[in-house]
């Protein structure tokens, strides 16, 4: 017999609105505390201690306007947030502070949201000053060093993005979701079209790639989870089409080991496979409302891995669950 699926090793209340993004911040040495950042409907950012469970303080620079990505900078005393505002800002948590560096104006008004490349130098991707346009800017200069539009107008809208430095050659990739259900690959620094397939009959929501297996996994408003890859000619792929119980994925994510991924449902439900044969494992039943988004914990020690699903229900669920892969 499966065993059952376990309960939440915590949650955390307390937002008061809608959670729509968490970003992890865990990989450091003590005594530093491993910390949570959640963004919310309201415009607030909680910086949640995951020693005391408890938010250490809440951040509120986007107007009142909903949060939807959130990503620290490699020294952890950096943050960046995107929200509905048409603002990504960067905020200063050096020693204590809680103050806005910096704000990048965005112009697209859809819910794509960034992609954070730290390589030899800080790239950000992000939905250009049309629908469905992308553009990688270099966070140094605050240039925009490459802007990518598909040649048509059919495509619709860019929904998510993802963006990777490949092993070998010299210009990062960028992976994207658009509304027509289709999945593109751009060279940035060529803005060169490399591949392009529609894997979904419904806008892509959500996409996620492991950049060492060089395989992606993408979700939309149906119910079916699609698998690709790149070949050798850097050609996208159809691998599989795992099909879930109940429409409407919202988020995906694939841990850091490629060991398993999560979905966040709009079944209330999060949806946890083995990466490599995509074998459903688990089903955690927790939130009331629809689950938004979920975050893989970047603890240094494997068995302190956590799992963190944010709802519509204001609740964040933090889950304990393969931890050794």
């Amino acid at each position: 017999m499966a065993l059952p699926p376990p309960d939440p090793k915590f949650d955390l209340r307390g937002v008061g609105a809608q959670v729509n993004c968490l970003h992890f911040s865990c990989n450091v040495l003590k005594p530093r505390t491993p910390l949570l950042f959640s963004g919310s409907s309201s415009g607030e950012i909680h910086v949640w201690n995951l020693s005391t469970r408890r938010a250490e303080t809440v951040l509120n620079g986007h107007c009142g306007q909903s949060v939807f990505w959130l990503h620290t900078l490699p020294d952890r005393e950096r943050l960046m947030s995107q929200g509905r505002d048409l603002q990504i800002r960067t905020w200063n948590l050096a020693e204590g502070r809680n103050e806005v560096m910096e704000s990048i104006p965005v112009t697209s008004v859809g819910f794509c949201k960034c992609s954070l490349l730290n390589t030899e130098r800080c790239l950000i991707a992000m939905p250009g000053t049309e629908s469905s346009q992308v553009q990688v800017m270099d966070m140094t200069s605050k240039i925009v060093i490459s802007s990518m539009s598909p040649s048509d107008n059919t495509w619709g809208m860019a929904m998510c993005l993802k963006l990777w430095q490949p092993k070998s050659g010299s210009s990062p990739l960028l992976v994207v979701g658009y509304e027509d259900g289709s999945i593109a690959l751009w060279n940035v620094l060529e803005r060169r079209l490399m591949s392009r397939l529609i894997f979904h009959k419904e806008p892509v929501m959500s996409l996620d790639f492991d950049c060492d297996g060089a395989k992606g996994v993408s979700g939309s408003s149906d119910n079916i989870l699609n698998v690709w890859s790149l070949d050798e000619q850097q050609e996208l792929q159809s691998r599989k089409a795992q099909e879930v119980v109940n429409p409407g994925i919202a988020d995906v994510r694939i841990r850091q080991d490629r060991k398993i991924l999560a979905t966040a449902g709009w079944d209330y439900r999060v949806r946890i496979f083995g990466w490599k044969k995509m074998k459903p494992l688990a089903v955690l039943q927790y939130h009331s409302a629809t689950v938004n988004c979920v975050s893989f914990s970047d603890h240094i020690i494997p068995e302190e891995r956590l799992l963190a699903a944010g709802s519509k229900d204001q609740r964040i669920s933090l889950w304990s669950i393969y931890s050794q892969g």
